[in-house]
């Protein structure tokens, strides 16, 4: 294409952009002010894009947060790596003792205690409702117990203490911390597929607001070609519509899940309390704040980016 050719349109461009070397500056400030009026202008399309986009990004978000309490769940559960050691009822407190003092010598484990059949009774009477039947009984008919905590692994140590003598019945719950730790991870994978198709879904809903306002404003976008607008100058104003409409998402999406951890909290706490426990749910924190912001605005401005890409195209005039 001759030099001659491209003269015009540079022309054109140059009265366009104005004067002065902050052009780009302007032009992003002209492109938000006019995505915001249009933003303003169709209240109800706006609102329900949004909403549509907030639906979007809430579920993988409560999702992800059930997710990083039962984490927290998971680990509080895992510190507590405690095996009890119920002995044989033919041991007295000496044997005890010295089965207490030959596990402490041993380089896997941290710590040893010991909890007398009084001490077991006792317990057993505050935490059951049978404390009156307990009175019936013709003796204390529980084992001395001794509570072994491990330096490390506590699977392979209480395989080696269920063959120390005197012990009767080893307790470690193995089996459902693994199940626990495999439902997490198979729940980390599905949450991470599920937030690709509706980030997809997104995506998808925001191109085809942008598109719907490509077609409407089909005649005045071919005569800010005739002025000298590129496709930058069109697809700018677009892209922070796409962005206005993810960060509203976003925020939209924060505010929802910030209600529903208000409405559980309450509930929560009461059933924790029911099983002697304080746990409590965590937010998203300042991170997660921003990663949801950061997300909404991410996929709005892709949305509106895939959608210009193509229609801008078949808009541009033959001399360009």
């Amino acid at each position: 294409m001759s030099a001659a050719r491209h003269r015009p349109a540079a022309a054109r461009r140059s009265r366009f952009e104005g004067p002065g070397g902050a052009a780009w500056g302007r032009g992003h400030a002209r492109a938000f002010a006019f995505a915001f009026a249009r933003w303003r202008a169709t209240p109800l399309a706006s609102a329900a894009t949004t909403a549509v986009l907030a639906l979007a990004l809430l579920l993988p978000l409560l999702l992800g947060l059930a997710l990083h309490n039962a984490g927290r769940l998971a680990g509080t559960l895992e510190a507590s790596r405690a095996i009890s050691l119920f002995l044989a009822m033919d041991q007295d407190a000496a044997a005890a003792a010295a089965l207490a003092e030959r596990l402490r010598a041993r380089p896997e484990v941290a710590a040893v205690s010991l909890r007398s059949p009084e001490q077991g009774l006792e317990e057993f009477r505050r935490m059951s409702d049978l404390a009156d039947s307990l009175e019936l009984l013709d003796g204390n008919p529980l084992p001395w117990v001794l509570v072994v905590t491990p330096h490390a692994e506590p699977a392979a140590l209480a395989v080696m203490l269920a063959a120390e003598p005197g012990v009767e019945t080893v307790q470690y719950d193995a089996a459902w911390r693994a199940r626990l730790g495999a439902w997490l991870a198979f729940a980390s994978r599905a949450l991470g597929l599920l937030a690709v198709l509706l980030a997809a879904g997104a995506v998808l809903v925001v191109g085809n607001t942008v598109r719907l306002d490509l077609a409407a404003r089909h005649d005045e976008i071919a005569l800010l070609q005739l002025l000298g607008a590129d496709d930058a100058d069109i697809r700018r104003p677009l892209l922070w519509l796409g962005l206005l409409h993810g960060a509203g998402a976003a925020l939209l999406a924060l505010a929802g899940a910030g209600l529903i951890g208000l409405l559980l909290a309450g509930p929560l706490a009461a059933l924790a309390a029911s099983y002697g426990g304080g746990f409590a749910l965590h937010g998203p924190g300042l991170p997660g704040l921003s990663a949801t912001l950061l997300a909404g605005a991410l996929l709005g401005w892709l949305g509106a980016r895939v959608a210009t890409g193509h229609d801008l195209r078949s808009l541009r005039p033959a001399d360009r």
